[in-house]
């Protein structure tokens, strides 16, 4: 077991280890732990949700997006691959980078400073290319979560104001950023609503058994808090 520092153990003295807490009163613990530990940089809040789910098969995959009410507290860098009026359109709506065939050549020699790539469906064919490139960092652009469209202004603003996406790894748990510990908890905790709100949504046909297993909230170098499940299942499916 790795050995933590003393502003981690004095962070993790606030909690019980062996407790599930409520979502709004692990949002607090976050917040606490981070006043405690008082990093020198605004940590980000991540939410780890452990599927019932072998993400092996088809039909048990879990993906999807959601655009998180309060954002994620830094903006984000987005690029565009499309051509025509697509690229005025893309420009006009905010996006940092714009382009076709130069940028799919700027990617495939190395340059990936955005966050978010998104794609006109006519493309793809060459987008694809970049598999091997965007795949393993998350950014290759998918209709399934809405950057593969010809609706390239809509999913510029989306990305923007917050949309974030989610896919479930190899050992079924899906890691999504809900925001910053700067937030206050009332935005940390409709942020994380939303985002399980998605997850729900996003339940497979081939899930067998308890969909969800286990939920924890934590900050970036902070200890995680765990969170009972049937009151953030709640939470979420009473949101509006």
């Amino acid at each position: 077991m790795p050995k933590h520092g003393k502003k981690y153990m004095n962070a993790l003295a606030l909690i019980d280890r062996n407790k599930q807490y409520p979502l709004r009163e692990a949002i607090s613990l976050v917040k606490k732990m981070a006043d405690v530990t008082k990093r020198n940089f605004d940590q980000t809040v991540e939410m780890a949700v452990r599927l019932g789910v072998d993400p092996r098969y088809q039909d048990q995959m879990v993906r999807g997006s959601v655009v998180l009410p309060h954002g994620l507290g830094k903006e984000r860098v987005v690029a565009v691959i499309a051509q025509g009026e697509k690229l005025n359109e893309a420009k006009e709506a905010g996006a940092d980078f714009v382009g076709g065939d130069d940028l799919i050549q700027k990617i495939q020699q190395g340059w990936l400073d955005f966050d978010v790539l998104i794609a006109t469906p006519d493309m793809m064919g060459k987008v694809g290319r970049l598999g091997r490139i965007l795949g393993p960092r998350g950014l290759m652009p998918n209709p399934k979560t809405g950057t593969v469209t010809f609706d390239v202004a809509k999913a510029v603003k989306e990305a923007k104001s917050g949309k974030v996406d989610f896919k479930v790894e190899k050992a079924g748990i899906v890691h999504v950023p809900v925001g910053k510990v700067s937030f206050n908890e009332d935005k940390l905790f409709e942020n994380t609503v939303a985002l399980l709100k998605a997850i729900l949504a996003a339940k497979p046909s081939g899930a067998k058994g308890q969909y969800v297993r286990s939920i924890t909230v934590a900050a970036t170098m902070d200890p995680g808090v765990k969170v009972d499940v049937n009151d953030a299942i709640n939470a979420a499916q009473s949101a509006e």
